[in-house]
């Protein structure tokens, strides 16, 4: 039997750095909290604390957050079912 092999997660780059050279607020996305369905832009978005925070407009559930650095951003989606992005289609 042969065993699973994997690589480290620098295998992603291509695929993480076309996914997001997109417009993200152009996404649709699902709310893990009701299952609300929609585009990302429409959703509201609070800059009042240290980052980004953005809610459903159903239910009031985070769906991301987003902190920015100099020379670094984190982002929490954990409020996400899924973000669906379009890609650019190939020539």
């Amino acid at each position: 039997m042969t065993e699973p092999t994997f690589l480290d997660g620098n295998a992603m780059a291509g695929a993480l750095g076309e996914v997001f050279a997109v417009d993200v607020t152009a996404a649709v996305a699902r709310c893990d909290g009701c299952g609300a369905v929609g585009v990302l832009a429409e959703a509201h978005v609070f800059m009042d604390a240290p980052g980004a925070v953005v809610r459903c407009t159903s239910c009031d559930s985070v769906l991301l957050r987003v902190v920015s650095a100099p020379g670094r951003t984190w982002l929490d989606l954990r409020g996400l079912s899924y973000l669906q992005l379009a890609t650019p289609s190939a020539p």
